[in-house]
C-alpha cells in the first residue's frame, strides 16, 4: 500500500507518494502529468510510473469535494485538520483515480508528445486525441476544474511532410556554388520554448552552418518542421538564437517547404549552440538537462507504441502506431 506525506509551506499544502520531493508547482519538468481539479492540481510523473498522483492545494474547503475519492477518508480529513502527517492512500475511487490519471496523460500528450520524422515516431490525430480528452472529461467531470474541465477541442489542419534523410543540413555535401562551409552542427531544442506541433522533437533536428563567400561570413539555420504542421500565425513563428564567437545572433525562421531556415551574417568564426524558441513561450533560458530527460521521453513513447497490448494507450496512440510500419 502506498503512502503519502501531507505537508505546509508558506501557506500551500502538498500531498505526495513518500520519500518523493513536493510536486513543483511553477514549473513541472517535461515528465510531469498536471491535471487541474477543483481546488489545486494533480500531478504524475510519467517516467517514473507513478500511480498515486502528487497534490498542490490552493483551496483546502473546495478540495474537499475529491480527497477522499482519491487519497481516502483519513486523507481528507487530514487535511480538514490542517494535520502535516504522513497516510496510507487508500482511493474510495479508484477507477476515477485511474480516468482522471489517463486524462492526465492526454493532456501531457497533446503538449509534449514528441512527434518526428526524423526519429520516425509518428504525430497523433488531434480530432481523436480531443474526443478522448472530452470523453475523459466527462468521465471526470466530479474532480476536473477550470481549462481541464473545457470540452471545446482544438482542431490542426494536417501537412504531410517528406522523409528524414531529406533534413540533414548539417549532412550535406558542402556549400552552394562558390561557398567555402568552415563550420556546421546540428543538436536538439529544448521542447518547452515552442507550441506544440511546430519543430520536429528530434535531437537532430536543429542544424547550422557557417560559409563564406566574396568576403562575407553567413551563418544558416534549420529546423525540421513538426509532423502534420498546420499554419501558425505569424506570432508564434520560432526564431532562432545563436551562441557565437562574436555574441548572440538572433534570427527569425521561415516556414520554407519542409522546414523552418533563417540565416544572418556575422563575423564570428565558431557557433556554440542554436536555441529555436518563440518569444513569450516557456523560460527564457533552455533547461541544462533537457537533452537526457527528452532521451527518455522518446525512449518510453516508442516503447508504447511497440505493445502487443493496447489497454493502456489512448485511441491516439494505437492509430498512430498502425498508421506507421515500425510499430
Amino acid at each position: 500500500m502506498s503512502t503519502v506525506l501531507l505537508r505546509e509551506d508558506d501557506g500551500l499544502w502538498t500531498i505526495g507518494p513518500t520519500g518523493t520531493p513536493a510536486f513543483p508547482a511553477a514549473a513541472p519538468p517535461l515528465d510531469t502529468m498536471v491535471l487541474e481539479v477543483v481546488g489545486g492540481h494533480l500531478g504524475w510523473n510519467l517516467l517514473a510510473g507513478d500511480e498515486v498522483p502528487a497534490a498542490v492545494l490552493h483551496d483546502l474547503d473546495e478540495a474537499q469535494e475529491w480527497l477522499w475519492a482519491v487519497y481516502g477518508e483519513r486523507v481528507a480529513l487530514a487535511v480538514a485538520d490542517r494535520q502535516a502527517v504522513e497516510l496510507p492512500a487508500e482511493p474510495a475511487l479508484p477507477a476515477l483515480v485511474a480516468q482522471a490519471r489517463r486524462l492526465a496523460y492526454a493532456h501531457w500528450a497533446a503538449r509534449w508528445w514528441p512527434a518526428s520524422t526524423i526519429d520516425g515516431i509518428p504525430a497523433l490525430d488531434q480530432r481523436l486525441l480531443d474526443t478522448e480528452i472530452a470523453t475523459l472529461t466527462e468521465a471526470c467531470e466530479s474532480i476536473v476544474d477550470g481549462a481541464d474541465a473545457d470540452l471545446e477541442p482544438v482542431q490542426a489542419a494536417p501537412v504531410t511532410l517528406g522523409r528524414a534523410g531529406d533534413y540533414a543540413l548539417a549532412a550535406g555535401s558542402g556549400g552552394r556554388h562558390g561557398e567555402l562551409v568552415f563550420g556546421r552542427g546540428s543538436g536538439g531544442w529544448d521542447w518547452r520554448r515552442c507550441p506544440p506541433g511546430l519543430v520536429d522533437a528530434s535531437e537532430h533536428a536543429v542544424s547550422w552552418e557557417l560559409t563564406r563567400a566574396e568576403g562575407t561570413t553567413l551563418v544558416r539555420v534549420l529546423a525540421v518542421a513538426a509532423p502534420r504542421l498546420g499554419a501558425p500565425p505569424t506570432h508564434l513563428r520560432p526564431r532562432a538564437l545563436l551562441d557565437t564567437s562574436v555574441g548572440a545572433i538572433d534570427t527569425e525562421l521561415h516556414l520554407v517547404g519542409d522546414t523552418w531556415q533563417g540565416s544572418a551574417s556575422t563575423s564570428a568564426e565558431t557557433v556554440a549552440g542554436v536555441h529555436v524558441y518563440v518569444p513569450g513561450v516557456g523560460p527564457d533560458t533552455p533547461s541544462p538537462a533537457g537533452h537526457d530527460e527528452r532521451e527518455r521521453i522518446r525512449d518510453l513513447v516508442a516503447a508504447r507504441l511497440r505493445r502487443a497490448t493496447t489497454d493502456d494507450l489512448l485511441l491516439a496512440e494505437i492509430a498512430a502506431a498502425a498508421s506507421d510500419s515500425d510499430f
